[in-house]
C-alpha cells in the first residue's frame, strides 16, 4: 500500500456518523441488518451480564458476520471492556468468524481507550492469524493496512500505530516495525517517542549498533537538519534514545562512538540523565580516564544531578581496576552516608580491587561483610578471592569461602577454584583433602589438567611417595597423547 494512502485516510474527516467500512451485505435486507444491531446493542447495554451472553445466542444462534459484529463493537465503543467481551465472545463461541475487519475495530476502541495490553495481544493474535510471511519479511502485516481503512471510522488515534509498531517487536518482526515506523514518518505521522526508542533498543541489539544509529538518523534526522513543512511534526529525541545509544556502542567497545553520541546530545539540547553519565563514564573506566570520570562526576553535582546506586558502581569500579582502592572505599562510605544501598555490584568491585593489590585481610573482611548481607559473590570473584588466600598460605580458609559460596544454589564453582585448592593442599603436603576436592571436581564435570596433575606429583615427591608420583606422570602423558590424538 503506498505511503500517501496512509495520509490520506488519517487525516480526512469523517463527515457522518454511520460506518463506512465497505460492509458487502448493506443490499436488500438493509434493513434487517440494523434491525439486528440494534437489538444486539440493546440487549449488551441494558441487560445484567449474566443473561446478556445466553440471551443473545438465543435470538442469534447463527451468529454475525464480521461486518455486524463490527458494527456492534463500534455501537458501545464508549465502553470498551464490554466491546472487547463481545468479541472475544463470538470468538469462543463460535458465533462470528472474525476478520481483519473485526479484529481491526475491536484494536482502535482498545486503542482509543489506552487499553494497551489487551490491544497489544490482539494485535499480535491478528498478525499470527492472517499474515503468513516470515518474520525477516519488510512488508508491513495485513493488519496494518485494514488499521489504515478503518481508522477514522473508528474514530482511532495515532497510538494505534505505536502498539501495532510494538507487537512487531515483540514478535521479533523487526523489518515490518521500520517499514510502518518510515511509512508513518514519511507523511508526518509521528510515532511517540518511547516507540522510537524501542524500535532503535531492538535494532541495535538484533542487528549491532550501527544498524540501530541508522534508524536514529531516519526517525529524527540531524539536529542541524531543516525543519520539513509538510511533515505534521518534528520529532525530538530524548535523553533515553541517547542512552539506548551509548549502551549499544558501549558493549561494543566503541568509546569514541560513545563519546560522538554524548556530543550529538548537546547539540539537540537534550539534557543527560544520571543513567547517561553513568554510561560515558564506564566507557572512560574501561580506558582508565579516571580524571575525565571524575569531572563528569562534579558536573552531576553542579547540575545538581544526583549519584545513583548505578554512577556509585560506576566510578568505585574505575578506581578499583586501576588499584586506587582508596578512591573506592572513601566514594563506598560517602554512598553509604547519602543513603544509598550498596549491591552486590559494588562489594565486587571493591573485591576485586583487594585482590588486584594483595590485601587479603580486607578481602576477608569485605567478603564476610557481603555475606552477612545476603549478598552473592561471582564465581570469577570467588575464583579472585581463594587465589588470593591461598597464594597467602590459608588453603582451609580459602575452602570454607567456597563452601560459603556454594549454599547458594545459584551460584556453580569453576574449575579454577577447585584448582587453586587442590595445588594448595598439594603445596602443603594434604594430599588426602586434595585428593577428596579432587574426586568432588570430576563429579561436577571437570577434568583433571596439566597443573592439577603436577600439582599431585610434586605433592607425593615431596611426601616421599615416588611410585604413586611416577604413576600419575605416566597417567598425565597418557591423558595429553589422547587429547592430541583427538
Amino acid at each position: 500500500m503506498a505511503a500517501s494512502r496512509i495520509k490520506q485516510i488519517l487525516y480526512t474527516p469523517v463527515t457522518c456518523k454511520t460506518l463506512c467500512l465497505s460492509f458487502s451485505s448493506f443490499t436488500s435486507d438493509q434493513n434487517s441488518t440494523k434491525t439486528l444491531i440494534s437489538t444486539a446493542v440493546s440487549i449488551l447495554r441494558q441487560q445484567r451480564s449474566k443473561s446478556r451472553w445466553s440471551h443473545l445466542q438465543s435470538l442469534f444462534p447463527e451468529g454475525f458476520t464480521a461486518a455486524e459484529a463490527s458494527q456492534i463493537a463500534l455501537e458501545i465503543k464508549n465502553n470498551p471492556h464490554l466491546a472487547l467481551s463481545f468479541f472475544l465472545w463470538c470468538h469462543r463461541k463460535s458465533l462470528c468468524n472474525h476478520t481483519l475487519l473485526s479484529y481491526s475495530t475491536i484494536i482502535h476502541i482498545l486503542a482509543r481507550a489506552r487499553l494497551k495490553s489487551q490491544a497489544l495481544g490482539l494485535i499480535r493474535e491478528a498478525i499470527r492469524v492472517f499474515d503468513d510471511s516470515d518474520e525477516c519479511s519488510a512488508q508491513p502485516p495485513r493488519i496494518f493496512e485494514s488499521l489504515v481503512k478503518t481508522y477514522n471510522s473508528c474514530g482511532s488515534a495515532p497510538f494505534v500505530f505505536d502498539l501495532l509498531i510494538k507487537a512487531c517487536l515483540n514478535s521479533k518482526r523487526i523489518e515490518q516495525s521500520i517499514s510502518i515506523g518510515k511509512m508513518l514518518r514519511s507523511q508526518g505521522i509521528s510515532p511517540t517517542i518511547s516507540t522510537c526508542n524501542a524500535l532503535i533498543w531492538q535494532v541495535s541489539r538484533g542487528r549491532g549498533c550501527l544498524a540501530g544509529y541508522e534508524i536514529y538518523r531516519e526517525l529524527f534526522g540531524s539536529w542541524d537538519d531543516e525543519f520539513n513543512e509538510k511533515a505534521m511534526v518534528r520529532l525530538c529525541p530524548n535523553a533515553h534514545t541517547f542512552n539506548a545509544l551509548m549502551v549499544c556502542f558501549y558493549r561494543d567497545g566503541g568509546v569514541e562512538k560513545v563519546e560522538e553520541i554524548w556530543a550529538e546530545m548537546g547539540r539537540w539540547d537534550c539534557n543527560p540523565n544520571a543513567y547517561s553519565y553513568s554510561v560515558l563514564m564506564a566507557a572512560f573506566c574501561d580506558e582508565g580516564r579516571m580524571r575525565d570520570v571524575e569531572k563528569l562526576w562534579e558536573e552531576m553535582q553542579i547540575k545538581k544531578i544526583e549519584h545513583d546506586i548505578v554512577a556509585y558502581n560506576t566510578i568505585i569500579g574505575g578506581f578499583c581496576r586501576i588499584g586506587e582502592i582508596e578512591r573506592g572505599e572513601e566514594l563506598f562510605r560517602e554512598m553509604e552516608l547519602n543513603g544509598i544501598q550498596s549491591t552486590s555490584v559494588t562489594y565486587e568491585h571493591l573485591l576485586n580491587g583487594y585482590c588486584e593489590i594483595g590485601d587479603v585481610d580486607s578481602a576477608v573482611i569485605l567478603y564476610k561483610d557481603m555475606c552477612r548481607k545476603g549478598f552473592s559473590a561471582e564465581a570469577r570473584t570467588v575464583d579472585m578471592t581463594i587465589t588470593l588466600l591461598c597464594n597467602h598460605r590459608r588453603v582451609r580458609e580459602a575452602l570454607k569461602l567456597l563452601r560459603v559460596a556454594m549454599g547458594n544454589v545459584e551460584f556453580a564453582p569453576r574449575g579454577k577454584s577447585y584448582e587453586t585448592l587442590i595445588k594448595g593442599f598439594c603445596e602443603e603436603g594434604k594430599m588426602e583433602e586434595a585428593l577428596k576436592l579432587q574426586s568432588e571436581m570430576v563429579g561436577k564435570g571437570f577434568k583433571p589438567n596439566f597443573e592439577i596433575y603436577s600439582a599431585f606429583i610434586d605433592g607425593y615427591m615431596k611426601k616421599g611417595n615416588k611410585e604413586i608420583a611416577e604413576t600419575l606422570r605416566k597417567e598425565m602423558f597418557e591423558t595429553q597423547t589422547l587429547q592430541e590424538e583427538n
